[in-house]
């Protein structure tokens, strides 16, 4: 099991052996052998190799394993296979502590997740993919106002949501199934830590658009990509909304209204310039026009003024005192699952931090 987290830790840091061995003071021999399990490293070496990775020495030793089944990027092509399984193994590592705590548990503490019943089977064109949005709110209890805190609502609903470091520009997000040893399964959604908040909650979307979606789409006239774009704009921003705020019918818009929309809703400015044209309040031709004039204030690479705070998941967090509370982890083991020292964790426990910033 070391041998397989050594390799594991090297490719999720994007190391070579010889890379690896040189930060560590050892050949890439050295370390192949490490990774074949033909030599045991010693404490200290384990511990250069877990700095030079950027993990904790526990993940050599983390006996919960876990693969991901069915992943499917949303990136370029610029994000490579390579990339890919490196970023696959940092979102397991992710997951691996999400599905030991919820292994804690006797009774999962999450529901879970599945499709509204009651959804179409079939789609044949891009409006269906509205009112489809719709019945999923609806069955949802979302009802049509912005969703204020995306990922707690679809961790609520039973998704594991990983917000993972990868600062390749080519991935955005990821949907795959976290499969366990003992057959648990558990849908997954993953998106890069550093985007904008307004990139995540799309993303967001758009992969949830990938579950629900999953055999549902007419052969032929629909493309998957874009069908689960247009649910994304819909999802997070209804027709009926879009409608009710900017009019039903407009010649053209201001850009400080879609930045206002874009910071209640958490859709962007470009975002909401598609709703309007999907939803019929302004024409093509109008469209255009103001796509033009956003690409020539260079906003299509950064909107302008603060950007929509980013996503993160508390649900995790709020567990790990859950079970600590009900005495199904131990204090260490809680430190261990989120990632931090002891020292650390004793003040979190006790809100000694916030304190801290409260008296500032």
């Amino acid at each position: 099991m070391i041998a397989n987290r050594i390799r594991q830790a090297r490719l999720a840091a994007g190391l070579t052996l010889s890379a690896l061995g040189e930060q560590v003071g050892i050949t890439h021999t050295a370390i192949q052998k490490y990774e074949k399990g033909l030599v045991t490293p010693s404490s200290a070496q384990l511990l250069k190799l877990a700095r030079a990775c950027g993990v904790r020495t526990e993940y050599f030793f983390r006996t919960h394993h876990v693969e991901l089944q069915q992943p499917r990027f949303r990136k370029t092509t610029a994000f490579g296979k390579t990339a890919q399984e490196a970023l696959k193994i940092k979102i397991i590592a992710l997951a691996e502590k999400r599905l030991e705590l919820l292994g804690a548990f006797p009774d999962s503490p999450l529901l879970a997740f599945a499709p509204p019943a009651g959804l179409p089977e079939r789609m044949g064109c891009l409006e269906d993919i509205d009112r489809f949005s719709d019945q999923v709110r609806n069955a949802w209890q979302l009802g049509m106002d912005p969703i204020a805190d995306l990922t707690d609502t679809l961790e609520t609903l039973g998704l594991l949501v990983i917000v993972v470091d990868e600062a390749h520009p080519g991935f955005s997000g990821l949907t795959a199934i976290a499969c366990t040893e003992d057959g648990r399964t558990y849908p997954l959604v993953a998106v890069a830590k550093g985007w904008p908040g307004d990139r995540q909650r799309f993303t967001l979307a758009h992969e949830l658009g990938h579950l629900l979606l999953a055999e549902r789409l007419a052969d032929g006239p629909l493309d998957e990509e874009k069908a689960c774009d247009r649910f994304a704009g819909a999802f997070l921003a209804p027709c009926v909304a879009v409608r009710q705020l900017l009019g039903l019918e407009r010649h053209t818009l201001e850009w400080a209204e879609l930045y206002m929309l874009k910071h209640e809703f958490g859709l962007s400015m470009a975002g909401w310039l598609q709703r309007a044209k999907q939803c019929d309040v302004i024409s093509e031709s109008a469209y255009l026009t103001l796509v033009k004039q956003f690409s020539a204030k260079g906003w299509r690479k950064m909107e302008p003024s603060a950007p929509f705070p980013q996503e993160h998941p508390r649900l995790f967090d709020q567990l790990v005192y859950r079970a600590l509370a009900e005495h199904y982890i131990s204090e260490s083991k809680a430190a261990e699952i989120l990632g931090i020292p002891m020292m650390r964790f004793y003040k979190e426990r006790q809100l000694e931090s916030l304190d801290a910033v409260a008296d500032q």
